[in-house]
This record gives structure tokens, C-alpha cells and sequence, in this order.
């Protein structure tokens, strides 16, 4: 009996070890899972003209401000720097000679609001915003998007860029299309931010490709391609040959990654390999292709990554604001 007595104790310590070493496993493996949150707030965008849209952006989000305003805030930067050539009204025409202009913009709740086409407006991303906040649309172009945005009382600049028509003007004597990767740190700027209050929100906004089409639209006023914002997992936008773009629906491939457990950098990387792949598939030379995200996720993480080197993005957060080189899957 006294030898049954002794077993009994014994292998009930035992299964107690094996318990509370079963839970403490438990333990560091849920530990290990739970990211420490960055020191908020953040805001991450696409070139080396992101390092001054990223300080006017600050300054609301030092303030305690919305994601929102910040990111419309900074992306409306170099929408009017007119000597900026890819963005804003200081883009290079299309074919017709026109300056055509897409913008988008989405918050923290999904709303979303979109223009395309949209000629003699300084600032499209607030026309953007407009279109998400006082119409019961998301995305309106062209002529309509014109008279939308008078409607709200912006005002046409009826002056055209002679920097932009000279170029026009030269294009015109051979007409060569060709859009070159990389160019003047081109093409757009996209602009995701991380409030004080972990809210997410983005932007983005491009002149398009030079001597594009007139009626030509990219990914970047197109939710879901040129951005998306999922304020419960993160946040992504994209630069680049917008076709690219469009045809793996990139920022939410991104944002639906990190979604599965990516970290920031392995959901852009994995998004570019995609767009490697078809490009192979379809037989089109891997060279003529830029494409670049950039991503922000809940706990404040950030990636990037691109198809060609030459992309850099600007981070700003509380080391400072400081630009960066993307890792390329051409090396």
C-alpha cells in the first residue's frame, strides 16, 4: 500500500511539472507572439520629395491630429511645388499636351475618395477628400471631377506650365513613348501615417506617366491598387508603372498579407515577387518594370520594397525624419 501511496504522489508531481511546464511554454510562445507598439505616431512616403511632405505631416500628427489631415496635409506638398514634374500641376503633359491628374485618399473607417483625369486643380487629393466627405460617390473623372471640384469652390488655375508645354512641344517631334523607370525619382507620391491614437490613414497622388494616353489612369487614384488602409492590420501604397500595379490589386495584396501574418517587409516583397512572375508569364522584359510599396502596419513596423533599385521612401518618426533606400528584388 505504502509503495502504491508513494507512485500515486509521484506521478502527480509529475503531471503538475509537466503542467506548469506545459504553461509556461504557452506563456513565451504567446509572449513571442504579442509585437511590441512603436512610440507613436509615424508617417512613411514614397521618394525623396516624401521628406517634405513627411515635416508638414508632422506637424499635425505632433499635435496629437489626425491621421487624415496629416497625410492630405503632406502629400499636398509637392502637389504644389510646380517644379516638381511628377506630381501636381508641374507634371508632364500627355500625348494631347494635358496635365491630367488622379489623387485618392482613405481613413480609418474605409471611407474612400477618389478623383482621375482631373485638369487645372492645384491640390486633387483634397478634391479627393471632398469626394469621400460631401458627395455620395467615391470616385469621379475628367470633366466631371472639374466641375465637382468647383462646385466645392476650388479654384482653376487657367495658367498652363511653360515647363510643361516646352516638353510637349519637343516630345511632339518624335513622338517616342517610352516610360523610363525611375525617372527624376518619379512618380507618385503616397503618404501613410499612424496617428497618436494608432489610427491609420493614406494618400496618394501623381501627373501620371509622361505623354501617357490623354484618358490614361494608373493605380494611384484606384483603392485597393495604389493604396489601401485596413485600420485593423495596416496600411500600404505603391509607386511605380501603375499597370503593374493594377493587375495583383498591389496595396490590398499588401495589406491582406500583413493580414495573414507578414510582417511589413515580407508582405512588399511578396507582392513584387507576384508581379515579377506575371510579368515573366507574359513574356514582357523585366526591365521596362518598376514597381515599388511601401507598408505600415498596427504595431508601427514598416517595409519596403521594390522591382528595380532607385526607389527610396522618407520616414519620419521619433528618431527624426531621415530617407531611405529600398531593397530591390533586381539586384
Amino acid at each position: 500500500m505504502s509503495d502504491r501511496r508513494k507512485f500515486l504522489k509521484t506521478s502527480a508531481l509529475a503531471a503538475a511539472a509537466v503542467v506548469v511546464n506545459a504553461s509556461q511554454t504557452e506563456a513565451r510562445e504567446m509572449k513571442a507572439l504579442v509585437k511590441p507598439v512603436t512610440v507613436k505616431p509615424v508617417v512613411i512616403s514614397t521618394w525623396k520629395f516624401g521628406l517634405q511632405a513627411n515635416e508638414e505631416a508632422w506637424k499635425i500628427l505632433a499635435n496629437s491630429g489626425r491621421a487624415l489631415d496629416a497625410v492630405e496635409a503632406g502629400v499636398k506638398v509637392p502637389e504644389s511645388n510646380m517644379n516638381e514634374r511628377s506630381v501636381g500641376l508641374g507634371g508632364r503633359p500627355d500625348r494631347d499636351g494635358h496635365v491630367t491628374l488622379d489623387a485618392c485618399i482613405m481613413d480609418e473607417f474605409a471611407n474612400i475618395g477618389s478623383v482621375a483625369c482631373l485638369e487645372h486643380i492645384m491640390h486633387p487629393i483634397s478634391v479627393a477628400r471632398a469626394v469621400m466627405e460631401k458627395s455620395p460617390h467615391v470616385m469621379i473623372v475628367g470633366d466631371g471631377a472639374l466641375q465637382f471640384a468647383l462646385s466645392e469652390g476650388f479654384t482653376k488655375e487657367k495658367k498652363d506650365v511653360e515647363e510643361s508645354q516646352k516638353d510637349w512641344k519637343e516630345w511632339l517631334k518624335t513622338s517616342n513613348y517610352k516610360p523610363v523607370i525611375n525617372i527624376e525619382n518619379h512618380d507618385t507620391i503616397g503618404m501613410i501615417a499612424m496617428d497618436a491614437n494608432g489610427n491609420l490613414s493614406g494618400a496618394c497622388t501623381t501627373s501620371g506617366i509622361a505623354y501617357k494616353m490623354h484618358g490614361r489612369v494608373g493605380d494611384s487614384p484606384i483603392i485597393g491598387a495604389g493604396l489601401f488602409v485596413d485600420n485593423e492590420v495596416g496600411a500600404a501604397t505603391a509607386t511605380g508603372h501603375g499597370e503593374e500595379v493594377i493587375r495583383i490589386a498591389g496595396c490590398h495584396t499588401v495589406v491582406e498579407l500583413m493580414r495573414q501574418g507578414r510582417t511589413p517587409q515580407q508582405a512588399c516583397e511578396e507582392a513584387v515577387a507576384r508581379i515579377v512572375k506575371i510579368t515573366k508569364n507574359r513574356g514582357k522584359n523585366l526591365k521596362d518594370i518598376q514597381v515599388g510599396f511601401i507598408a505600415l502596419n498596427k504595431n508601427g513596423e514598416h517595409g519596403a520594397y521594390c522591382v528595380q533599385k532607385g526607389f527610396n521612401y522618407a520616414l519620419y518618426d521619433i528618431k527624426g525624419n531621415n530617407l531611405f533606400n529600398s531593397d530591390s528584388y533586381v539586384k
